[in-house]
């Protein structure tokens, strides 16, 4: 099968699009306790800023491009559901935090996005605009890239030395057991050469 197969593309296409829906949908589980708890606790708002940031470049370099329904409709998927999130996100927040994510959400959602959107409409057109969107998102997807590498290295490496942490702190744990333990004993033993001498002290009053 050539790689310029349509079929091929589609297979691949829909595999990126069921991974990306994943990665969408993977702090579902944050959202529900905070929505359980009623409180953001020490969660940030950064990275759903960003992935909608990304949604919303990608998606803007989709509609550039033609044949590129998949596109349109992941990044659509996402830009939904990263704008839940921050909704939610927004009503649970501190005032402080609130104003916070609305100000970088101004700022990098809105004003960023605008200022990419104007500059590559004034100064490229046709497919230059289309290279030109496709380097940005390029860049601003490499740091999720690496997000998720170097996330696979530390549960990788978690797995790895899990159970030789294990085995250091257990004879840390055993010896701390014995130190008491001998620590007990020599209580016990102090305490019948007291009530011996006590006991001899009782005896030689008592002949006296």
């Amino acid at each position: 099968m050539a790689l310029h197969d349509p079929q091929f593309a589609l297979v691949f296409g829909l595999l990126g699009n069921a991974v990306s829906l994943l990665v969408y949908l993977a702090p579902l589980p944050t959202f529900y306790r905070i929505y359980k708890r009623k409180s953001t606790e020490e969660f940030q708002s950064i990275p759903y800023s960003v992935a909608l940031f990304s949604a919303m470049l990608t998606l803007y370099y989709a509609t550039l491009k033609t044949d590129a329904l998949m596109l349109v409709t992941i990044n659509c998927t996402g830009c939904v559901i990263e704008s839940i999130y921050l909704i939610i996100y927004l009503i649970y927040a501190p005032r402080s935090t609130k104003m916070y994510t609305l100000k970088l959400f101004m700022l990098f959602n809105f004003g960023l996005y605008a200022l990419i959107v104007l500059l590559t409409s004034l100064f490229s057109h046709g497919s230059r605009r289309t290279n030109v969107v496709g380097w940005i998102c390029a860049v601003f997807s490499s740091p999720n890239i690496l997000g998720l590498v170097f996330g696979i290295a530390q549960m990788m490496l978690y797995f790895i030395y899990r159970n030789k942490r294990n085995e250091i702190v257990l004879p840390e744990t055993q010896s701390q057991a014995e130190l008491a333990s001998a620590g007990d004993q020599r209580n016990k033993d102090d305490e019948t050469k007291e009530n011996s001498n006590a006991y001899g002290s009782n005896q030689v009053e008592e002949t006296v």
